[in-house]
């Protein structure tokens, strides 16, 4: 289970890692809904990780990303739909 579970955690490092290297290099909109969306998911599967691996310092940062992302992916939707695209 433990390799699994690894694999689960460095995928989502993954994810918030290309996201953050799209937005440095101007790929992708740090305000868009794509952003928050890959934040989003990345620390929902590191916060997976974690339970199996469990480590307080870890846990705190990424329950952290996982609501601002969340909320930065919740107002990019609906600033998308006000403007209905």
């Amino acid at each position: 289970m433990s390799n699994y579970v690894d694999f689960i955690g460095i995928f989502g490092v993954f994810i918030i890692i290309v996201a953050y290297i799209m937005m440095q290099i101007d790929r992708m909109n740090p305000k868009g809904v794509a952003f928050s969306l890959l934040n989003t998911i990345g620390a929902i599967l590191i916060l997976i990780s974690l339970i199996y691996d469990w480590n307080l310092a870890s846990f705190v940062v990424e329950v952290i990303w996982f609501m601002l992302s969340l909320y930065g992916t919740i107002k990019a939707y609906f600033i998308l739909k006000s403007i209905n695209i």
